[in-house]
């Protein structure tokens, strides 16, 4: 029986060895993706890391029955972007109940960069306080000095308490000023959306700190890096700029497209144009994606139709946006990274990446049953 259940463990491992083979390099969105040990990989809300030829993808570790941090932050690595290794939990939840990231918390949309300057490896995440719901709305922040961890904690808080807008100007100040949140009780009201375009949440969270929910990390061409974030209760992106070491805030930031309800940034840049792909709030369920342009980091920034195209479109695909990166000797090739929720058994949620492609100079995104890596220049 020992023999004969050995030889079809070999037969099995023969198999898995010749689908994962390196010489295909095809990826399949929404299907399962195994890892080298067979297992579907765990990382999602993730980004993305190249260092010296190798790809470093971090996300949540998700559960069958919870999407609270209930392991912490997990890391694979691929030379192909098609065979992933599992490099095991980057960041790892705290036992310590005195802990921000105790096991419990929620620890969301991990991102990783790297800093010329210290040679360290920086995450920014997405962390809501154990038993709190959504209600702490900060950002988090660990170091490494590997790609693969051990990542550790440092700190996590509001972003930028004190500080207003860096482009808000004496007349917008005067503005903000007359705003009062006791005049404003009933949400969804024109008055109360002039209001937050005003300034009324902004003014609101000014002492504690701007909230951070779904976030991205940004490096520019000049190593400077902007950290990207749902705030106001989701109702107003904002873009901070990050110190040289990348591991806090300048002050420096600006609120971009206020009260247009968007999450889920995912940003990249091409021939010197910033482009954004957000998505509307609609909890786990798949909305109708949205893109913006601008010619500097800080804006103006300018809304362009939905970039999905075909069928279910109006849903982005079923999934909801969380990074982009320009794939590695490839000229024009950038990966849409998505996730397709799945709520009631997070574990098994599905990953959609997409090409993003272009038409008359924007960008566009089409479903693809399976596309190649190696029908891209």
């Amino acid at each position: 029986m020992k023999t004969l259940l050995l030889s079809i463990s070999m037969i099995m491992s023969c198999v898995f060895t010749t689908s994962a083979d390196v010489s295909n390099d095809s990826i399949y969105p929404g299907k399962i993706w195994p890892d080298d040990r067979g297992e579907h990989i765990n990382a999602h809300g993730g980004g993305m890391l190249y260092k010296d030829g190798t790809y470093y993808w971090y996300g949540e570790h998700k559960a069958e029955s919870s999407n609270n941090a209930l392991v912490g932050v997990t890391c694979y690595s691929s030379k192909d972007l098609i065979n992933w290794k599992y490099q095991g939990v980057a960041l790892s939840v705290s036992d310590d109940e005195k802990s921000d990231i105790v096991k419990g918390s929620i620890i969301e949309r991990p991102k990783v960069v790297f800093n010329k300057k210290s040679g360290k490896y920086v995450m920014w995440f997405h962390l809501e306080l154990k038993d709190k719901g959504y209600s702490a709305a900060r950002a988090g922040m660990a170091i490494s000095d590997t790609p693969q961890g051990p990542f550790k904690f440092i700190s996590s808080s509001r972003i930028n308490a004190g500080k207003l807008p860096y482009d808000m100007d004496g007349k917008k100040r005067a503005i903000l000023d007359t705003l009062n949140l006791d005049n404003y009780k009933k949400w969804w009201t024109p008055e109360w959306q002039d209001a937050i375009k005003k300034g009324l949440f902004l003014k609101r969270d000014i002492q504690s700190g701007q909230m951070s929910r779904d976030m991205t990390i940004f490096i520019d061409d000049d190593e400077k890096a902007y950290h990207i974030y749902s705030s106001e209760d989701n109702l107003t992106l904002q873009i901070a700029e990050l110190s040289d070491d990348y591991q806090r805030h300048t002050g420096k930031y600006i609120r971009m497209i206020p009260a247009g309800n968007n999450e889920a940034p995912a940003i990249f840049k091409k021939d010197g144009k910033y482009w954004m792909i957000t998505s509307g709030c609609t909890g786990w369920a798949p909305n109708e994606a949205r893109m913006f342009s601008a010619d500097n980091i800080f804006g103006p920034w300018t809304q362009h139709p939905n970039p999905c195209v075909g069928n279910d479109a109006e849903k982005t695909f079923g999934a909801q946006s969380t990074f982009i990166f320009k794939v590695e000797g490839k000229r024009d090739l950038y990966i849409f990274m998505a996730d397709v929720w799945r709520p009631k058994n997070p574990i098994d949620g599905r990953y959609m990446w997409l090409p993003i492609e272009f038409s008359n100079g924007k960008p566009i995104l089409q479903w693809h049953d399976s596309w190649s890596l190696s029908s891209y220049k």
